[in-house]
């Protein structure tokens, strides 16, 4: 959600603070609703906008956009078998925006999608180091020397992680949460990874990547990066 004002000025229809003035003089609709109120906010991608009878499009630049995937949703554009995608999540976005990288089926939590290419190729490749921080339930207590031995890398098919960040966050009588800071995103990496070590994941969610963090949005629901999110991710892989 982004202000009215900043709203108008984007799709060029005049200045900030003249778009203050179309607000205050009752020009302006949301949704066929008059808005006198500055503070109004908009969905760029869903809502319609008029000033008098006019209506007002977004202009269309890059899309940035910060998905919490549910469990059982699969991350792809589209399924040939019916099955729910993250599109289906999306609504009325404009244009193509496809995830930056993947979070499988049975995972949940932060996916960012955007149009931008060249953040996103940027944001997956190994050379960044683009850190990724996950909440993994997994089944019994590790040893201390199980925890060490992820930490500094274990065997998944033919192939060694590299070290990660790992600590404990929660012991219960039957499992435990532990927050885990990868640095690369091989396929079902963490699943594996506890799996070699007999502990295997109960449940795995996505709280970060990089600067931009999951925050309090609820499964299902998505919202536009800030413009200093967006600015955070570009300067994280050198294109600021």
């Amino acid at each position: 959600m982004i202000r009215l004002q900043k709203y108008l000025a984007n799709a060029g229809v005049c200045s900030r603070r003249a778009a203050e003035a179309l607000i205050r003089s009752s020009r302006v609709s949301i949704n066929g609703e008059i808005v006198t109120e500055l503070g109004s906010k908009v969905d760029p991608y869903t809502d319609i906008i008029r000033v008098d009878k006019t209506r007002i499009l977004w202009k269309r630049s890059p899309i940035y956009l910060l998905l919490n995937k549910p469990k059982g949703v699969l991350t792809t554009v589209h399924d040939p078998y019916g099955r729910t995608t993250i599109m289906d999540l999306l609504g009325r976005v404009p244009g193509r925006v496809y995830p930056v990288g993947r979070l499988d089926k049975d995972s949940e939590g932060l996916l960012l999608l955007t149009n931008d290419g060249a953040l996103a190729h940027r944001l997956l490749h190994p050379s960044h180091k683009v850190t990724k921080t996950y909440h993994a339930t997994i089944r019994r207590r590790p040893s201390r020397a199980v925890l060490d031995l992820l930490r500094q890398g274990v065997d998944i098919e033919g192939k060694m992680t590299l070290p990660c960040e790992m600590r404990v966050l929660e012991t219960r009588r039957r499992s435990t949460v532990l927050e885990i800071v990868l640095k690369e995103g091989r396929k079902r990496q963490i699943r594996l990874m506890l799996n070699t070590v007999n502990h295997p994941v109960i449940r795995l969610i996505r709280i970060k990547m990089g600067p931009v963090s999951l925050g309090k949005l609820q499964p299902g629901k998505y919202r536009i990066l800030t413009d200093s999110e967006v600015e955070s991710l570009k300067k994280a892989v050198g294109l600021m």
